[in-house]
């Protein structure tokens, strides 16, 4: 028996061992096939493929990805030891140990694969990486992989691990044209690399995994500060520095320049787009694959948009106190992004101008609204619903008198001023919109209800706002956060009667070899119902509405316009459209400094010169009229303007005695009290009353 299981196992033996060298002898007769590039010719390595990227018509460069490529080559020695330590501690742990490649890396990446069922790069060395930069193709395949190893077991042979280590820090990549430490540490710092700072070469060790993503002038700032102080933490687990050393670089202010150039057009906009290529397609292919990538901008309109930031935000600089603005225009039928212009100047380091605050969340001031207004017309309420513009308490918490309630504070009550700390009376919805009043607008937030309103922001384009819990009814005076981008886009629905086209960059990108990788496609949907849409239009687009407050500096026939001002003049908004194009302008300071005036006065000039030159030689095309509602006349009085309708006590109320705001258009509330907001709502109208009613003719409604 014990020599039949000898003979069994010796068989089985014998069998892996043959299957083993048969395994073996077809791997090694596979390598040997492998075309390999020459590693003698190493110095005369690839050339990066251009990627260029050109405005809507294809004939303007806006920015060309390796054209005057910038990389000075500097001896290892002439590295600072910091930038040495922090590529080491980052990406490769044990880079003068191993031979090349860490087995253990590669197969754990292999096993990871594996479970995802396709393939991807992982476990790569240093010197790995420079091969997989340098002689190969960004194709991901398990054949370029054993590629890219074997290669990589031969440059180490070749060269020491200095020399590589030397080669990889003057080929790293560090956005724009800047290539090389030393080159990036000039550009950056104004300075040599043997002078980086440790926490300077944290950020340099960071830069090059994804040069677009990790741009200091970008908005993802502060993700690298995360990922720098990843590295310093891991120099100090290594031993690299002490903790003293690792205290004082966290704690180091860190200013990097930027300095112009004349090979970049529309910057703002060409980094969003790059971020956007980044993402899909990643770093090699975006910088090296020779892509062409034809976008959605109009030079023209862009160059006078810049122009025009430029000129004003000097102007509003020295008058207003605000040194900073941008505008979005989009086309509304589909989407297509006309003009981005992030700052009056990119490369002006004084006011932070490379940081794009078209892509910012701001707080929108009143220039949210309509995003109530149009869920409230959605309900049913009509541009002749009266709501009762006085000083109203909002808080339960409190009396109707904004006195506190046993046991709460001041602090506990909220009664919204308006921006002239003046109050009309009964007022529209029209002219509540069109003289931009916070109280009606904050008790027809209250009626449309948080979660409706969030929804229709949402539907319409918003894409910054998160769970409803987080805002109260100061949600209608901008008490979110927006991007331009976003709320000139929502707007853009209102123009394309409620259809929606979400914004778009690009209208076609081809590879090197002209093969179509992305065309635009249409991809719009109703989000909106058309009335609904067409009645906002009405409304936002009515010149005499808007008179008191604003008179007609900011009126322009058949154009829709809104403004907005946040709390202490922080920022200044407006957003206006026609039905082809809307237009969205912010002004205002970066570092969140108030300025002396609001929308209109700052924005207003921008965006109305901006829409003016737009429209010149065009045909204006007024907007389509709303279709009155066919029930109109069976409508509660409320909704059709008439609210002077007295009681038993020769009093008046609040919309909420006729209006049940679960169900507008239905029966009026049983038990109006039911409603806490009634009993806070009705007592400032009934003292108004008292007062005013001499003033009215109480023989008709």
């Amino acid at each position: 028996m014990k020599n039949k299981k000898k003979f069994i196992l010796k068989k089985t033996a014998l069998l892996l061992s043959a299957l083993l060298l048969i395994l073996i002898g077809t791997i090694l007769l596979w390598v040997s096939s492998i075309n390999l590039p020459d590693i003698s010719n190493f110095e005369t390595r690839k050339v990066a493929n251009s990627s260029k990227i050109t405005d809507r018509t294809g004939n303007v460069i806006l920015y060309d990805i390796h054209q005057s490529v910038r990389r000075t080559e500097i001896p290892l020695s002439e590295m600072s030891t910091y930038i040495k330590q922090a590529v080491i501690s980052v990406e490769d742990r044990n880079f003068y140990t191993h031979n090349g490649i860490r087995i253990t890396s590669i197969a754990r990446a292999f096993l990871a694969n594996i479970m995802k069922s396709k393939y991807s790069q992982g476990g790569s060395t240093i010197t790995q990486q420079i091969v997989k930069n340098t002689l190969l193709t960004t194709d991901k395949t398990l054949t370029r992989k054993s590629k890219e190893i074997i290669l990589a077991l031969k440059l180490e042979k070749r060269f020491s691990k200095d020399q590589i280590l030397e080669i990889y820090l003057n080929d790293a990549p560090y956005g724009s044209t800047i290539y090389g430490i030393e080159e990036a540490s000039q550009a950056f710092f104004n300075k040599k690399a043997k002078d980086l700072t440790l926490a300077e070469a944290a950020y340099f060790a960071v830069i090059p995994e994804a040069p677009t993503y990790y741009s200091p002038f970008g908005k993802n700032k502060t993700k690298l500060d995360e990922k720098k102080n990843i590295v310093l933490k891991k120099m100090l687990e290594y031993g690299y520095v002490d903790e003293v050393k690792y205290q004082e670089a966290l704690n180091e202010k860190v200013v990097f320049n930027i300095e112009a150039t004349n090979s970049i057009k529309a910057p703002h906009f060409v980094f969003f787009i790059l971020d956007y290529l980044q993402q899909k397609y990643g770093q090699d292919i975006m910088e090296t694959g020779g892509l062409v990538v034809k976008t959605t901008l109009d030079y023209e309109l862009q160059k006078k948009a810049e122009e025009l930031v430029l000129e004003n935000s000097k102007i509003n600089e020295k008058k207003y106190n605000a040194s900073n603005a941008s505008l979005v225009a989009i086309d509304p039928k589909n989407g297509h992004i006309l003009s981005m212009v992030g700052s009056r100047d990119y490369f002006d380091k004084s006011i932070d101008g490379a940081y794009n605050i078209a892509t910012a969340k701001r707080q929108p001031g009143s220039s949210f609204k309509p995003f109530i207004y149009a869920s409230a017309f959605k309900k049913g309420y009509t541009p002749e619903t009266i709501l009762f513009d006085l000083p109203t308490e909002f808080s339960t918490n409190c009396t109707a008198f904004q006195v506190p309630l046993s046991g709460f504070t001041e602090k506990d009550c909220y009664h919204p001023n308006n921006f002239d700390n003046k109050y009309k009376g009964p007022m529209t919805l029209r002219s509540a919109l069109s003289e931009s009043r916070n109280v009606p607008s904050v008790k027809l937030m209250y009626l449309v209800g948080i979660d409706n309103a969030i929804e229709e922001a949402k539907d319409l384009g918003i894409t910054t706002l998160t769970n409803s819990k987080d805002y109260g009814l100061s949600l209608v005076l901008g008490g979110g956060e927006v991007t331009l981008l976003d709320i000139t886009s929502a707007y853009s629905v209102f123009a394309n009667s409620g259809l929606r086209n979400p914004p778009v960059g690009i209208l076609e990108i081809k590879d090197r070899d002209g093969n179509i990788l992305k065309k635009y496609e249409d991809n719009s949907s109703q989000v909106l119902e058309k009335n609904v849409a067409l009645t906002l239009n009405d409304v936002l687009s009515d010149s005499v509405a808007r008179i008191p407050t604003f008179g007609d500096k900011i009126s322009i026939l058949n154009v829709a316009v809104k403004t907005g001002t946040t709390n202490d003049d922080r920022d200044a908004w407006i957003i206006g459209y026609n039905t082809d194009i809307a237009v969205g302008v912010w002004s205002g300071n970066n570092n969140n400094k108030s300025m002396t005036s609001g929308g209109a006065a700052v924005s207003g000039p921008i965006w109305k010169s901006f829409m003016e030159d737009f429209i010149k030689n065009k045909q204006s095309t007024p907007f389509e009229k709303p279709i009155p509602d066919p029930d109109y006349e069976n409508l509660k009085p409320i909704f059709k303007g008439k609210w002077l309708i007295l009681n038993s006590e020769n009093n008046i109320n609040s919309i909420l005695f006729w209006v049940d705001k679960n169900n507008p258009k239905g029966s009026p509330p049983s038990d109006p009290n039911s409603d806490p907001q009634f009993k806070l709502w009705n007592p400032p109208i009934q003292n108004w009353w008292l007062n005013n009613q001499f003033n009215y003719n109480l023989t008709t409604n």
